[in-house]
C-alpha cells in the first residue's frame, strides 16, 4: 500500500486514522499514494488559524509580507525538477507542468514585487483621498481597507495542484489572512509536497498556512462573518456551496471561479491569407491540448465566419493530427493523458450529449495511439473537434472538461455576440481581427459576459500570453455561470480580501490612524531644515515655511529662451491679455514649480539623496509677472526600503502668492538616506 497524505493542522502534521483511498496515476494506473482526512479536528485547524496564524500574519508590514512570498518563491524555484517528477503524475507533459508549477512560482513574484511597489510599509491601504465633510476643514472623511480577523479557505480544482493554490494563498497573504488549503483528491501529492516544503522551511508564519488532504466536510461549519471561501469547481459544486448555512446566514463570503464555455472568435475580416487565421487555428489547438484540455479557460466553443468555416475546420485538424497523445516522459509526446479514468468517462459523456447537434470531425473519443504507454490503463483521449449544426444549443450548455472544443458558424458579428453571449458568463473569450471596427464592437459586445478579453493580431502575438494564460496582475474570473468572481487582478485581489470602512474625524486624528499627514492636521517646524534630517529623525508633519520670491518678466522671458516653451501666454503680451484665463504674461507652470524648489531645497550634501518624482501635480492660480510666491513642504508619508539604506519620503508641496491663494499644489518624492551613517549610499 503506498504512503496516506497527511494534512498539516494546528501546527503538526496529521495522519488520518483509516487507511485512506487510493489515488491513481494518470499514465500508468498505478497507486501514488493514498488520501483521508478521517479524525482531523476541524474545530482546532480554524482556531489555530485565528488565535495563532492570523495574529502574526497581520504584525508584518505589506512589505514585509511580499518579502515572505519572495522568499517562499525562490524556495520552490529550487525544487521545480522535483516537483515536475510528481506533475507527470497527474497525466502532464512538461509544458503542462511549467504552466502550473512555474505558474504558480511567478504568481508569488508578482505579487511579492507588486507589495513593495503598490504597497505602503503599513498594515492599512488608503482608498482615494479624503472627503471633505464640513465647510471649514476640521471634519473629514477617508476610506480605508483594514485586514480581517478571519481565514481564507481555499477550495481547489484537480488541474492546477500548485497554481490554483498559489494563487489564491499570495493575495490572501498579503491581505493579511491564513489560509486552509483543501486541495482535490487527484493531484493532491503534490499539493502536498509544495506545502511540506513550505512548512519545512520556516519561511512563512506558524498558522499561516495549513493543508486539509481528504474531506472537507464539516468546514464551513467551523466558519464565520469574517472567514471567506475561494472555491474552484463545477457550478453544480459552486451552487451547492451558495445554499450553505454558513453562507446564507452565517456571513462567509464566497468565492467562485466555475466551469465556463469560453469562446474565440475570428474575425469577419481575416482571410485564408492573413496570419490572423493562423494565429486563431494555433490558439484553438493549444487551448485542446495544454492540460490535454482540463483548464478552465480552455477554448471550448471556436465562433467562425460561416465563409470560413471549411477552411478553419480543415486546419484545426491538420495541426491535431500532428499531436502525439501518450506518456508525458517520453519523446515527442505533446499531450499527456487526463487526470483521471473517471475524469475521461465524464469527458466522453459530455461529448456524447454534444453530438446530439454536433459531428465529430476530427479525432475518436473511444479511441487513441498512445506512445508509452496503455491506453486503457491510462486516462488517454484523442483531441476531439466537433462541428456544430445550425441553431445548435448544447455547445453553450455542455462542457466537456478536455481536449474538446466545438466550432461554430455565424453570419454577421452581430450574430457572433450573440452566440458568445449563449455561454451565460465566462472567464475568458478572445477575438483574432486585424480591423480596429471588428475589435471595438465585439469587445463592446462581449465585455459584460466576460472577465477577460484578448484582442489578438499580427502586431500583438509575439508577445501575447495566449488566450488561456490568467495572469497575476489582471483579474481572473468572470460573471454569471463562471461564478462571479474575481480572483488575481494585483492589488485589487488583495483589497478583496480587506475590509472597506469610511472612517469620520479631524485632520489630526486621521493623520494618526493613517500614519499619513492630512490637509489641516499639525505641522512642526523647527530650526533644522527637514533636509537635514535622516529617516530615522523625520517625523510625519515635519514642515519648511519658505522664504518668498517675486517672479520677474525677466524669469518668464529666461524661461523660454531656455526650454523653448514658447507659447503665447509666456511671450505675447497682446495675445496674452485676449486670454480670458490669463489677462496678460504669465509664468510657465514648470517655472513655478522650478522656483519652487529653489526656495525649499537645502544644496549642500545630506540626507536627501535624490528627487524622484513629482505626483499629483495641479496650477490652481496664475503667476504674473511681479507675483510673489512662498512654498509650504511638509512630511506626509515615510516609507523605508528594506532592501536599501535609504527609504521614500512624500511631502505635501503648496505654492501660494502673496495673497495666500494656492497656484500649484503637488506631492515631491525623495530618496532620503535612513541614517546620517549611510547618507550616501
Amino acid at each position: 500500500m503506498s504512503a496516506l497524505l497527511e494534512s498539516y493542522a494546528a501546527g503538526s502534521w496529521f495522519r488520518a486514522e483509516d487507511e485512506g483511498r487510493p489515488l491513481l496515476d494518470a499514465v500508468t494506473g498505478e497507486e501514488v499514494a493514498r488520501i483521508s482526512s478521517t479524525g482531523l479536528d476541524l474545530a482546532a485547524m480554524t482556531d489555530h488559524a485565528r488565535i495563532v496564524g492570523g495574529p502574526a500574519v497581520r504584525e508584518l508590514t505589506f512589505h514585509q509580507r511580499g518579502a515572505v512570498l519572495k522568499a517562499v518563491a525562490k524556495l520552490l524555484g529550487a525544487d521545480k525538477d522535483e516537483l515536475y517528477a510528481l506533475s507527470a503524475r497527474t497525466g502532464a507533459t512538461l509544458r503542462d507542468s511549467q504552466v502550473d508549477v512555474d505558474g504558480g512560482i511567478g504568481t508569488l513574484f508578482s505579487y511579492a514585487s507588486k507589495a513593495s511597489r503598490e504597497l505602503p510599509a503599513d498594515t492599512i491601504v488608503l482608498d482615494g483621498d479624503t472627503e471633505q465633510l464640513g465647510r471649514t476643514g476640521v471634519f473629514l472623511g477617508q476610506h480605508l481597507y483594514t485586514s480581517r480577523p478571519g481565514i481564507a479557505v481555499q477550495i481547489n480544482a484537480f488541474n492546477f495542484p500548485v497554481w490554483g493554490m498559489l494563487e489564491k494563498l499570495a493575495p490572501a497573504f498579503l491581505a493579511g489572512l491564513p489560509t486552509i488549503v483543501k486541495p482535490a483528491s487527484q493531484g493532491a501529492w503534490l499539493t502536498e509536497a509544495v506545502v511540506r516544503r513550505i512548512i519545512d522551511s520556516g519561511l512563512m508564519p506558524e498558522g499561516s498556512l495549513q493543508l486539509l488532504c481528504g474531506s472537507p466536510d464539516g468546514l464551513l461549519d467551523q466558519l464565520g462573518p469574517q472567514d471567506s471561501v475561494a472555491f474552484t469547481g463545477s457550478a453544480a459544486t459552486g451552487a451547492l456551496l451558495r445554499q450553505h448555512a454558513a453562507v446564507v446566514h452565517g456571513g462567509v463570503q464566497l468565492g467562485v471561479e466555475a466551469d465556463s464555455l469560453n469562446c474565440s472568435i475570428l474575425g469577419p475580416d481575416v482571410t485564408a491569407d492573413d496570419p490572423e487565421l493562423d494565429l486563431f487555428v494555433k490558439g484553438v489547438v493549444t487551448e485542446m491540448t495544454v492540460k490535454a484540455g482540463q483548464k478552465c479557460t480552455a477554448i471550448r466553443r471556436a465562433i467562425v465566419p460561416a465563409a470560413m468555416a471549411d477552411e478553419v475546420v480543415a486546419a484545426i485538424s491538420a495541426r491535431l493530427a500532428k499531436v502525439t497523445v501518450g506518456d508525458p516522459g517520453s519523446e515527442g509526446v505533446r499531450m499527456g493523458a487526463l487526470a483521471s479514468l473517471a475524469q475521461r468517462d465524464d469527458v466522453r459523456k459530455a461529448i456524447s450529449t454534444l453530438r446530439s447537434s454536433a459531428e465529430i470531425v476530427f479525432g475518436d473519443p473511444d479511441r487513441v495511439d498512445v506512445v508509452g504507454a496503455d491506453a486503457e490503463r491510462g486516462a488517454f483521449m484523442s483531441p476531439v473537434l466537433l462541428r456544430a449544426t445550425e441553431g445548435a444549443t448544447e455547445p453553450h450548455e455542455v462542457e466537456a472538461f478536455g481536449p474538446v472544443s466545438t466550432v461554430i458558424a455565424y453570419e454577421s458579428l452581430d450574430e457572433a455576440i450573440a452566440l458568445a453571449a449563449l455561454g451565460r458568463g465566462s472567464l475568458a473569450g478572445s477575438l483574432v481581427t486585424h480591423d480596429p471596427q471588428v475589435a471595438r464592437q465585439v469587445t463592446l459586445g462581449l465585455a459584460p459576459w466576460h472577465g477577460r478579453l484578448l484582442v489578438l493580431d499580427r502586431d500583438d502575438a509575439p508577445e501575447s500570453t495566449g488566450h488561456g494564460s490568467p495572469l497575476p496582475v489582471l483579474v481572473h474570473g468572470g460573471p454569471g455561470r463562471a461564478g462571479g468572481g474575481e480572483e488575481l487582478g494585483g492589488i485589487r485581489a488583495v483589497l478583496h480580501h480587506m475590509q472597506r470602512t469610511a472612517v469620520q474625524a479631524s485632520p489630526d486624528m486621521l493623520t494618526a490612524i493613517t500614519g499619513q499627514w492630512t490637509k489641516g492636521a499639525a505641522q512642526r517646524v523647527d530650526e533644522q531644515h527637514p533636509f537635514r534630517k535622516s529617516l530615522a529623525e523625520l517625523r510625519i508633519g515635519d514642515t519648511i515655511r519658505s522664504a518668498s520670491r517675486t517672479v520677474t518678466l525677466d524669469d518668464i522671458d529666461r524661461f523660454a529662451e531656455l526650454t523653448g516653451d514658447t507659447f503665447y501666454a509666456h511671450t505675447d503680451a497682446e495675445a496674452a491679455a485676449a486670454n480670458p484665463l490669463f489677462g496678460g504674461i504669465v509664468a510657465h507652470g514648470y517655472l513655478v514649480v522650478s522656483i519652487a524648489a529653489g526656495l525649499f531645497v537645502d544644496p549642500d550634501p545630506g540626507p536627501v539623496l535624490a528627487n524622484f518624482g513629482v505626483d499629483h501635480l495641479r496650477l490652481l492660480t496664475p503667476v504674473k509677472a511681479g507675483d510673489t510666491i512662498d512654498v509650504v513642504l511638509t512630511v506626509k508619508q515615510i516609507t523605508p526600503r528594506a532592501s536599501a539604506d535609504y527609504g521614500e519620503v512624500r511631502w505635501d508641496a503648496v505654492v501660494s502668492n502673496a495673497d495666500g491663494a494656492a497656484v500649484a499644489t503637488y506631492d515631491v518624492l525623495t530618496l532620503v538616506a535612513k541614517t546620517l551613517d549611510n547618507q550616501e549610499g
